[in-house]
C-alpha cells in the first residue's frame, strides 16, 4: 500500500486543513523521538566505511519498528520500542502517535511535495498471517503482507522490484541484487520523494560543473545557480556552513550542512547531533545567498537489520531468541532483513520567484554556498518538527571528469 495525495489525519475530520490541525501530544512525543533515532541511525551508518551516499526517512523507519513491536513479545517487541527510545510508552501510546506523526508528515497536498511510500511485510511461503496483526499494521503503519517463496529466488527478487518500482511509479527499480538470509521475514520500504522548492531556480541557470568526490576524483553533475534571501549560518569555527531552504507551502525545509572545503564527512559527522542543530538553525539569518547545487537524482539501498542491532534491536533479528508470534501465532519467525530503499529528485522545479526583490539592499553581497563537493543535508518539517530524511551525497551520478593540466 503506498501513501499519497489525500491520506486523512486518524482521528480528525477530513475537511480540517492540515496546517490548522493541532498535533496530539502522543505524535509530538513520537516525531521527537524519531528525530533521535535520526541521527543514531545515521552515525550507526557512517561508520560502514564502505558506505558512500546514505538516504532515510526517520519517520518510515520509526514505523517498521513500531510494526516489530507490534507482531513482537517480550524482549522482541521492548527491544523496538527502545531503538525508539520509547520503551517507557505504552503500546498504545506509541502506536496511534506514531500512526498520526505518519499520517501528518506525508500529507503531499499540505505540503506540496510529491512523497510515494510502500511499505510491505514478506513472510515464508509456509506463513499464516494472524488477522489481528494484519488489521493493526494496516491501521496504524499502511503495510501490505505477502508470501513469498525463495526457492525460486530470481523469481522472489524480481517479486519484490517490481512491487518497488511499482510503488514509486519506475523511480526506484531495484531494491536489492540479493537476499543472503531466506529463512525470515523482510521488511521492505519503498520511496520516491520529490520537493518542491518555494521559490524556483531558473531552468536557464543549469550548467555542468565538477562535483569533487575527493581532491583526485571529479564528477561531472548538471548544477543549479540561484540567489535568494535564505536562513545561513557561517560556522567559522567548525568551518563549516549550514543553508535553510524552505520548500512549498513552507511546512518543510531541506537544511544543508557542508563543510568549507572537499574533506571527508566525519568530521563535521561527529558534530551532528539533535543540540547541535538546533544550534546551527538558531544561530541562523535571513540574508542573500548565492546557491549552487547539483541537480539530483539519488537512490539509495540499506539494509538496516545490521545497524539496528547495533541500536539494540539484537532478539527480532536472531533466530533463536526472536518472539514473533503475534505475527503468525507461532514461534518460528525472525527479522532476516530490513531494506529500506528510497529515491530522492531535487531539480529546478518550485514557485514562482519573486523577481521584485533583486536590486534591493538586502540582496547586496550575497554569501556563497557553492556545493561542489560532499555535504549532509535534511528534509525537515516545520509542524512535526521531525525529519522526513537525512542522508549524506558523497557520490552523485556522473562521469569521471578529466584531469586538466
Amino acid at each position: 500500500m503506498w501513501i499519497t495525495v489525500g491520506l486523512a489525519l486518524l482521528g480528525l475530520a477530513a475537511a480540517v486543513p492540515s496546517e490548522d490541525r493541532k498535533l496530539s501530544d502522543k505524535a509530538t512525543t513520537l516525531a521527537e523521538r524519531s528525530t533521535t533515532l535520526a541521527f543514531n541511525l545515521y552515525h550507526a551508518m557512517a561508520k560502514d566505511k564502505d558506505m558512500e551516499n546514505i538516504l532515510l526517512s526517520p519517520v518510515v523507519v520509526a514505523s517498521s519498528l513500531g510494526l516489530v513491536s507490534l507482531g513482537g513479545k517480550a524482549a522482541t517487541a521492548s527491544q523496538a520500542k527502545a531503538v525508539l527510545s520509547a520503551d517507557k510508552l505504552n503500546d498504545d501510546y506509541v502506536h496511534s502517535g506514531l500512526a498520526e506523526l505518519l499520517s501528518e508528515v506525508s500529507n503531499s497536498t499540505a505540503r506540496n511535495v510529491t512523497w510515494k511510500i510502500g511499505s510491505r511485510l514478506y513472510g515464508p511461503a509456509s506463513i499464516t498471517f494472524a488477522e489481528d496483526f494484519v488489521k493493526n499494521s494496516k491501521k496504524h503503519y499502511n503495510y501490505e503482507h505477502s508470501k513469498i517463496n525463495f526457492r525460486d529466488k530470481r523469481s522472489a527478487l524480481k517479486s519484490i522490484n517490481e512491487w518497488a518500482a511499482q510503488t514509486t511509479d519506475g523511480k526506484l527499480p531495484e531494491v536489492t541484487k540479493d537476499v543472503e538470509k531466506t529463512d525470515g521475514a523482510l521488511i521492505v520500504n519503498a520511496m520516491f520523494f520529490k520537493p518542491h522548492w518555494d521559490e524556483k531556480f531558473h531552468h536557464k541557470m543549469v550548467d555542468n560543473r565538477g562535483f569533487m568526490v575527493t581532491r583526485s576524483y571529479t564528477v561531472g553533475v548538471p548544477m543549479m545557480h540561484r540567489t535568494g534571501l535564505y536562513n545561513y549560518y557561517d560556522d567559522e569555527a567548525e568551518k563549516l556552513q549550514v543553508v535553510e531552504m524552505p520548500l512549498a507551502h513552507k511546512l518543510s525545509s531541506m537544511i544543508f550542512i557542508m563543510p568549507n572545503h572537499v574533506e571527508p564527512l566525519e568530521r563535521v559527522e561527529k558534530l551532528l547531533n539533535k543540540e547541535q542543530l538546533k544550534t546551527w538553525t538558531g544561530k541562523m539569518k535571513k540574508r542573500s545567498v548565492a546557491i549552487s547545487l547539483p541537480k539530483v537524482v539519488l537512490e539509495v539501498s540499506h539494509d538496516l537489520q545490521k545497524h539496528l542491532g547495533g541500536l539494540g534491536l539484537t532478539e527480532a533479528i536472531d533466530k533463536t531468541k526472536a518472539d514473533l508470534s503475534k505475527i503468525s501465532g507461532k514461534k518460528d519467525l525472525y527479522l532476516s532483513n530490513v531494506f529500506h530503499a528510497a529515491a530522492l529528485e531535487w531539480d529546478t522545479e518550485g514557485n514562482p520567484y519573486d523577481a521584485d526583490i533583486y536590486g534591493r539592499e538586502e540582496m547586496r553581497n550575497p554569501k556563497l554556498f557553492y556545493a561542489d563537493h560532499p555535504f549532509i543535508f535534511m528534509i525537515k518539517d516545520t509542524k512535526t518538527n521531525s525529519i522526513l530524511f537525512i542522508g549524506r551525497l558523497v557520490r552523485p551520478k556522473g562521469d569521471k571528469m578529466r584531469d586538466e593540466l
